[in-house]
């Protein structure tokens, strides 16, 4: 893969795992987001799925915000497997599942993402699907 701030559509193969960084669930972030967007939530049960929903997003978005990615047409798929507690650190990777090249100007990436807790235990996954420009 070329310089990360310069993904095109031609530097993604189908296959490749590209590692979105890490972050951890927040004990003040967690007590902030349940009383915002969750109220009724019991933090003892760990993150709430919306809470690991924004945490993704905010790992994909700082990998790729530069990514010569012009648009996210779609993110489904949803799969949340278990609520992470506080402190817990997370791992996200996006794992290229196909390409489809639309014209000589762009291309449709597919791509799964999931996060990982400390073991290797699978927490959250989607499916995603992002124009890309060529070269």
């Amino acid at each position: 893969m070329s310089d990360p701030l310069l993904i095109h559509f031609e530097d993604l193969e189908t296959g490749q795992v590209v590692p979105l960084g890490a972050c951890a669930v927040d004990q003040a972030a967690l007590d902030a987001f349940v009383e915002r967007f969750a109220p009724g939530w019991d933090t003892a049960y760990g993150a709430p799925d919306a809470m690991i929903y924004a945490l993704w997003s905010r790992l994909a978005v700082e990998k790729s915000g530069a990514w010569a990615q012009t648009k996210v047409l779609a993110v489904d798929g949803l799969r949340y497997m278990r609520n992470p507690p506080p402190g817990e650190l997370l791992r996200g990777r996006m794992t290229v599942m196909g390409k489809d090249p639309v014209g000589d100007e762009k291309g449709i990436v597919i791509a799964q993402h999931d996060l990982l807790d400390e073991g290797g235990r699978l927490i959250f996954s989607c499916l995603t699907r992002a124009v890309f420009s060529r070269r």
